[in-house]
C-alpha cells in the first residue's frame, strides 16, 4: 500500500508540473516584461501626450488620468497594465513611418482600458486553471487505476483545452480592442489609415522572417490572424467619414523630429549616420546626428548641430535643451547655463528641463549659484514628483548648503523610487531627526518611513 501511495503521487507530480507549466505560459501571456526601463524626455513626452489627447476624450476618459510612457525595448510593442497607462517600446516609434500609425496603436491600447482587458484576463486565466485542474482530477484517477500512459494523456488533453479556451479568450479581447480603437479614431476625426499601415508593416514582417500563418496557426495565437484583421478594420476604416482626414502636419514634422532623436539617443553613431547622413540638412537629421556625435565625444561636431538647429528656430526650448545638455556632459556646465535657463523659461518650467537646468548649476560647484538651483529644483519635484534623478540633485543641493534633515528627506524620497527600500527607511528616520516635528517635510518623512517598511514586509514574506 505504501508503495503505491508513492508511485501515485510521483505521476501526479508529474501532471502537476507539466500543468503549472501551462499557466505560468498563461501568467507570461497576460503580463508585460517588468525590467523594461522607461525613457523620459520633455519633448517627446509632450508629443505622445498630443497625439493620444482626441483619442482618450473620444474614449470617455480624462487626459488628466491617462499617461503614454515610452519604454526602452527595441521590440516593435505596446501594452497596457492595469490602471489608465499606455506603455509603447521605443521599437514602435522606430518602425512607424508617421504619427497617425502611432495613433492607430494608442487607439487600440485604449481599447484594452476602457474593455478592462488586464482585469478580464485573470478572469480568463481562472478559466483556464479549470479546465487544467479538472484534467488532473481525471489522470489522477486513471493513474490510481493503474494506467500511467492513459493517466498523461489525459492531462495532455486537458492542457491543451486549457490553454485553447484561454487563447480563444485573449483572441476575443484583441478582436474587441481593434473594434473599440476603431471608433475612438473616428470619434476623434482620425484616419484609420495609419492602423491599417501598421498592421500590413507587422504582417510583411511575419512573411519576411519565416513566419507565415495559416488558418490552424490561429490556435496556438494569443491574437487573431494579421491578415483577418486587416480584412476587417479595412471595412470599417474605408466607410468612416474620416478615413481621408489628412495628418496634421505640424503634428508629423514634431514626430518625425522624436523618431531621428530616438534614434540618435538608442542606436549607434554609424547606423545613426547611416540613416541621417551629413548630406541630409533637415531638422530631424540634424537632430539625430548631434546625438551621434554626442555619444562619440565629438563635442564641436554635436554644437554644430545644434548651432544649426538653433539658428533655424532660435526659440526651440528643445533644441536649446539639447545644446545645453551637450555642453554640461562635456565638462562645460558654466556655458550650459544659459542655454539651459532660456529652454526652461520657454518651455514653461518643464520640469525635465528645469531639473537639467539645476543639474547644470550644481555642477558649477559656485554656491552663488545653490539658490536658484533649489528654487528651480523645488518648482520641479513639486510638479514631477516621480523624478529621482530631479530629488537626487534636490538632495545635493540641500547638502551643499549644510540643509542636511532636507538633503535626507530628499534622498528618501529618490530611494523609494528606485525600490532601496532600506536605505529609503533609514534616511526618512534621519530626516525625521532633524525636522521640525509635525511639519509638512516631517509628516513626509513619516510617510516615506511607514511606505518603506510596509514595503520591506512584503518582501520579506514573497522570500
Amino acid at each position: 500500500m505504501r508503495r503505491f501511495y508513492f508511485l501515485h503521487m510521483r505521476h501526479i507530480g508529474r501532471l502537476l508540473a507539466a500543468a503549472l507549466a501551462v499557466l505560468a505560459a498563461f501568467s507570461l501571456a497576460i503580463q508585460p516584461a517588468a525590467a523594461q526601463s522607461i525613457l523620459r524626455d520633455a519633448e517627446t513626452e509632450a508629443l505622445l501626450h498630443d497625439l493620444a489627447t482626441p483619442l482618450i476624450k473620444a474614449a470617455g476618459l480624462d487626459p488628466a488620468n491617462v499617461s503614454v510612457v515610452l519604454v526602452g525595448d527595441p521590440s516593435i510593442n505596446a501594452f497596457v497594465a492595469g490602471g489608465q497607462t499606455v506603455y509603447i517600446n521605443s521599437g514602435l516609434i522606430g518602425a512607424a513611418d508617421n504619427a497617425n500609425e502611432v495613433q492607430g496603436v494608442i487607439a487600440h491600447e485604449l481599447g484594452h482600458i476602457t474593455g478592462g482587458h488586464v482585469i478580464a484576463a485573470s478572469q480568463g486565466s481562472k478559466e483556464a486553471t479549470g479546465v487544467t485542474i479538472l484534467s488532473l482530477v481525471l489522470a489522477g484517477l486513471a493513474a490510481a487505476a493503474g494506467a500511467g500512459d492513459a493517466a498523461m494523456g489525459v492531462a495532455m488533453a486537458g492542457q491543451r483545452a486549457a490553454l485553447g479556451k484561454y487563447l480563444a479568450f485573449t483572441r476575443g479581447q484583441e478582436s474587441a480592442a481593434d473594434a473599440a480603437g476603431a471608433t475612438f479614431l473616428s470619434k476623434a476625426g482620425i484616419s484609420g489609415k495609419g492602423s491599417i499601415a501598421f498592421f500590413k508593416k507587422l504582417q510583411n514582417m511575419q512573411f519576411r522572417y519565416g513566419y507565415s500563418p495559416k488558418p490552424d496557426d490561429e490556435f496556438i495565437s494569443t491574437h487573431p490572424l494579421t491578415g483577418d484583421r486587416i480584412a476587417n478594420l479595412e471595412q470599417v476604416y474605408k466607410v468612416d467619414p474620416a478615413w481621408n482626414t489628412p495628418e496634421d502636419p505640424k503634428l508629423e514634422a514634431r514626430f518625425q523630429r522624436v523618431k531621428a532623436k530616438l534614434e540618435g539617443y538608442i542606436d549607434t553613431p554609424q547606423e545613426t549616420l547611416r540613416d541621417y547622413p551629413p548630406s541630409d540638412q533637415s531638422i530631424p537629421a540634424h537632430y539625430a546626428r548631434a546625438y551621434a556625435y554626442h555619444k562619440e565625444a565629438l563635442t564641436d561636431q554635436a554644437i554644430a548641430e545644434t548651432d544649426a538647429l538653433i539658428k533655424a528656430e532660435p526659440d526651440d526650448p528643445y533644441f536649446l535643451e539639447l545644446e545645453g545638455q551637450i555642453l554640461l556632459e562635456s565638462g562645460k556646465p558654466a556655458e550650459a547655463i544659459p542655454p539651459l535657463r532660456k529652454a526652461t523659461q520657454l518651455s514653461n518650467n518643464s520640469p525635465l528641463i528645469a531639473t537639467l537646468f539645476g543639474h547644470a548649476l550644481i555642477a558649477t560647484e559656485d554656491p552663488s549659484h545653490y539658490d536658484e538651483a533649489e528654487q528651480v529644483l523645488r518648482y520641479a519635484v513639486a510638479r514631477d514628483r516621480d523624478n529621482p534623478f530631479a530629488w537626487y540633485q534636490l538632495g545635493v543641493v540641500y547638502a551643499a548648503k549644510g540643509d542636511m534633515p532636507r538633503a535626507r528627506l530628499a534622498s528618501a524620497e529618490q530611494q523609494s523610487m528606485n525600490g532601496q527600500y532600506m536605505q529609503a527607511l533609514r534616511s526618512a528616520q534621519a530626516a525625521q531627526a532633524g525636522l521640525p516635528e509635525n511639519s509638512p517635510d516631517w509628516i513626509r518623512a513619516q510617510d516615506i518611513e511607514f511606505e518603506a517598511r510596509q514595503a520591506l514586509e512584503q518582501n520579506k514574506g514573497r522570500s
